[in-house]
């Protein structure tokens, strides 16, 4: 009697060594990306490979997917699959006069998945940006809090009583979801108060980085000081490729440059990258010259993040989108596994997100699938100079959270039944 009442139990353990490898077997993917060349600089993946996506996370990368097993099947054959791009400097809060209401018009058809905007709030505005633009947005936002507790806001980031350390921090700490470090920009008074404040959240906030919008002072303040006394490994330089002409350096105001006179990077500024300080291209409307990349590529100085500077002034210019950001860049010497891990596992580190910009199996399906169109393109900075490239990336795919979210082609689409 026993042995008959154990029989049900006997079977249903048959049934999961038995069956349920064949079950395994028949395991249907909602999407298979299907002979792309995969670039996944965490995973040190630049080979053809197969991706496959179930729900809303990369489930298999591998060299032969069954496509049997798809519901979907995406045809990538010559073009690039990348982790879905991360722009580290944009700026998305209309209440600051200078963001757009949605920034999806322009990240997802760039490949953008997530993006941090660089202190257009701070934390007495962040609360409506939330409101009015993170919580809308399909792209995953983040922000760098403003030093300036109104943010972007007339002259306030001149306003050295509306940075509060403590009050900055404490407002991250609560909303750590969405807070990835502090921003200062903007001020042009020959003092530290600003830096030295942002410094001080980032230190009461656990650690998190800084980045600086540096110049505006008169005469201005030392990059050296910057670099060596106030910044720690992991804070952030933006518009590394900015600042005063090489012919003028010695013009008094604005911003000192990391490439001198002679066309050649400075030797502090080696020395803090290599210490760890991140420079971030920072493109923008008026905020990157050729005259200073060319020569610092030359060097071996190349950027640790491909941040655009994303704002309404810069859409039309010749910023335009991270994608003509990073051709711009390749066009003078930068390849395309660098560049594009610049714009992915790169930036996620530096924002403390590392379960972003990869393609591990069981990560977060966030996928750009990328063309590099062969032809003759122009490329220009904020000075006019501009500068010939045979190739230029456009995005032909974005896949956020799963789903996907902009098909330039229709490649995605299937054709009808015959």
């Amino acid at each position: 009697m026993k042995k008959f009442k154990s029989f049900p139990f006997l079977l249903i353990l048959w049934s999961v060594f038995i069956i349920s490898p064949e079950l395994a077997e028949a395991q249907v993917y909602d999407m298979v990306l299907k002979g792309g060349h995969v670039i996944d600089p965490k995973n040190n993946i630049n080979d053809v490979m197969d991706v496959a996506v179930q729900g809303n996370k990369i489930a298999a990368v591998a060299k032969n997917i069954d496509v049997r097993q798809a519901k979907l099947v995406i045809d990538g054959k010559s073009l690039y699959v990348t982790p879905g791009l991360i722009d580290i400097h944009g700026h998305f809060f209309p209440g600051a006069g200078r963001g757009d209401p949605s920034p999806d018009g322009f990240t997802l058809r760039s490949g953008v998945t997530t993006a941090v905007d660089a202190g257009s709030s701070g934390w007495k505005s962040f609360p409506a940006f939330k409101k009015e633009t993170i919580d809308k947005a399909k792209t995953r936002i983040f922000a760098f809090l403003n030093i300036v507790g109104e943010g972007f806001a007339g002259k306030s980031e001149q306003d050295t009583s509306d940075m509060n350390a403590k009050l900055t921090a404490d407002f991250a700490l609560k909303n750590k979801e969405h807070i990835v470090g502090f921003k200062v920009a903007h001020y042009n008074r020959r003092d530290w108060v600003p830096i030295d404040r942002a410094a001080e959240a980032g230190r009461l906030a656990g650690g998190l980085p800084i980045m600086i919008d540096f110049g505006g002072a008169t005469p201005f303040l030392p990059l050296d000081s910057l670099y060596r006394v106030k910044f720690k490994p992991g804070d952030i330089y933006t518009h590394m490729f900015g600042g005063n002409p090489l012919t003028g350096e010695t013009r008094p105001g604005g911003r000192e440059a990391n490439v001198n006179s002679k066309g050649q990077v400075k030797p502090f500024v080696l020395a803090a990258q290599k210490r760890g300080v991140i420079f971030d291209v920072g493109f923008g409307g008026a905020s990157f010259s050729f005259a200073q990349a060319i020569p610092a590529l030359k060097s071996g100085f190349f950027p640790n993040t491909m941040g655009t500077d994303m704002n309404y002034h810069s859409f039309g210019g010749s910023m335009k989108d991270i994608l003509n950001v990073m051709s711009s860049l390749m066009a003078i010497g930068m390849d395309l596994q660098s560049a594009i891990k610049a714009a992915t596992w790169s930036p996620a580190q530096v924002i403390k997100h590392p379960e972003l910009g990869h393609l591990s199996v069981g990560a977060v399906a966030d996928i750009a699938v990328l063309n590099v169109r062969q032809g003759d393109f122009g490329f220009w900075d904020k000075d006019n100079y501009k500068v010939l490239g045979k190739q230029k990336l456009e995005c032909e795919l974005t896949v956020r959270d799963g789903k996907v979210v902009y098909d330039f082609r229709g490649i995605a689409v299937p054709l009808p039944a015959k």
